[in-house]
C-alpha cells in the first residue's frame, strides 16, 4: 500500500493556498500491525517501518513537512524530476534540516547530474555539512544502461521491496517520471491442509511459514513449499514531471493504479498561449490533452497537480473567475475514469492486487482526508 500527501502543487510560483511541487509517498505494509486500508489505524504504525519516498523539493518543502507526520529520519529517498527551481530549491534546505535533526542513515538521491553540482556548489559556499552518506545516482547514468536496468531497487526488508524506474518526459529541459512499484511478499500457512494430514498446532508450523523444512516427532518430514503459499502484492504508481507529451508514458502506464501528471493550464488557455507565440513550446500539459491520453490508455484512476496560479482554489463552473472547476471539466469532458485534483496535504491511499486474489477492485485509489487534520 503506497500513501501519498501532497506537499505542494503550485506551477511555478506559490500561492496563498499552494506551495510548489513536491509529493511524499510512504510505503506501508499492510500485514504489519496496524495498519489497515481506509482506517487511520494506519497512523499507528511504527515510524521505523514507514519509510518514505519525495518526488520533487521545491522551496519550502521542510516547512510543509511540519503539518505532517513524516520524518526526515525514515525518508529513504529522494527524487527530482527536473532541474527547474520550483522542483528542486528545497532540497538543499531539507538536506540540512535532516542534518540537525540528528540523521546518520544513508540517503539516495535519484536525480539530474546538474543536482550534484548544485549541492556541490552550496555545500562549499555555504559549508553545509552533512553527516550522513548521499548515495547519488545520476538519472542520465541510468538511462544510458543497456536493457532492463533503469530501475533503482531499495530494500525496505527482506519482504518489502521498491523499484523505481525512470522515464524520460518532453519539457524545456530534461524532465522525467518516476515508476513506483512496490512490492510484498508474505508466506501464507495452509493450515486446513495441515490439520487434514495430521498435524496438530505447534511451534512447526511457525518454522513451516518461516520457509523451514521441519521433522514431527514421529520422523515425517515436512516440506515448507508444501504447506506455505507465497503471496505477491504490487502497487504501481506513474508520478510524472513536467510534460507536454503525455503519449511518452504509454509504456510507463501499463498496469499502473495510479498516473499523478501535472495540469498547468486548460486546453483554451494552452491554445491561447500557442496562438500568441506559434513557435512557442507549450512546456506543460492542459487537462484535456492529460485527460485524453488517460482514456487512450484506460487508466482508472489519476490526480493532476501543478496548477497555474491563474486558477483560484474553489471549485465554481459558473464563475467568470478561472478556478478548479475549470481543470476539473477539461479533463472531465475527455476522460471517464477516477479524477483527483490534488490540493496542499491532500492524502490518498493506493493499494495494489495480489497474485492470489481475483481483479476485483475497480478503484484502489482512496482520498482519506488531509493532513492537516491528523
Amino acid at each position: 500500500m503506497l500513501k501519498l500527501t501532497f506537499l505542494g502543487t503550485s506551477a511555478g510560483v506559490p500561492t496563498k493556498q499552494r506551495n510548489v511541487t513536491a509529493l511524499a509517498i510512504e510505503c506501508l505494509n499492510p500485514h504489519t500491525s496496524g495498519v489497515q486500508q481506509g482506517s487511520r489505524q494506519q497512523n499507528n504504525q511504527s515510524k521505523k517501518s514507514r519509510p518514505w519516498v519525495l518526488i520533487d523539493c521545491g522551496e519550502g518543502t521542510q516547512q510543509q513537512l511540519l503539518h505532517t507526520k513524516l520524518s526526515l529520519h525514515q525518508l529513504a529517498a529522494i527524487c527530482i524530476t527536473h532541474v527547474h527551481g520550483d522542483h528542486c530549491y528545497g532540497l538543499p534546505g531539507l538536506l540540512a534540516s535532516a542534518a540537525m535533526s540528528g540523521r546518520r542513515e544513508p540517503l539516495t538521491l535519484i536525480a539530474p547530474k546538474a543536482i550534484a553540482t548544485l549541492l556541490d556548489a552550496i555545500t562549499a559556499t555555504t559549508e553545509l555539512y552533512l553527516p550522513f552518506a548521499l548515495d547519488f545516482i545520476a538519472i542520465e547514468e541510468v538511462l544510458a544502461e543497456q536493457g532492463d536496468t533503469n530501475k533503482v531497487n531499495i530494500s525496505l526488508s527482506d519482504q518489502h521491496q521498491l523499484d523505481i524506474d525512470i522515464t524520460l518526459l518532453s519539457h524545456r529541459v530534461a524532465s522525467h517520471a518516476f515508476g513506483i512499484t512496490q512490492t510484498i511478499s508474505r508466506r501464507i500457512l495452509n493450515t486446513d491442509k495441515l490439520v487434514a494430514d495430521g498435524i496438530p498446532a505447534s511451534a512447526l508450523w511457525g518454522k513451516l511459514q518461516q520457509g523451514e523444512d521441519v521433522t514431527t516427532e514421529d520422523n515425517r518430514q515436512l516440506h515448507s513449499v508444501d504447506y506455505v503459499d507465497n503471496e505477491i502484492q504490487r502497487t504501481r504508481i506513474v508520478v510524472a514531471g513536467d510534460n507536454d507529451t503525455p503519449n511518452l508514458l504509454s509504456e510507463a502506464v501499463v498496469d499502473a493504479d495510479l498516473l499523478v501528471h501535472e495540469a498547468t493550464y486548460t486546453h483554451e488557455v494552452m491554445m491561447a498561449i500557442q496562438a500568441r507565440n506559434p513557435d512557442y513550446d507549450p512546456m506543460h500539459s492542459s487537462a484535456n490533452v492529460v485527460g485524453i491520453f488517460a482514456q487512450k490508455m484506460k487508466l482508472k484512476n489519476i490526480i493532476l497537480t501543478h496548477f497555474s496560479a491563474r486558477y483560484q482554489n474553489f471549485d465554481n463552473p459558473d464563475s467568470e473567475t478561472p478556478n478548479m472547476a475549470y481543470i476539473r471539466l477539461d479533463a472531465q469532458s475527455v476522460y471517464q475514469g477516477n479524477l483527483w485534483l490534488a490540493e496542499d496535504f491532500a492524502q490518498y491511499t493506493v493499494d495494489g492486487a495480489t497474485d492470489l486474489a481475483d481483479d476485483r477492485v475497480d478503484n484502489r485509489v482512496q482520498y482519506i482526508g488531509s493532513a492537516r487534520s491528523d
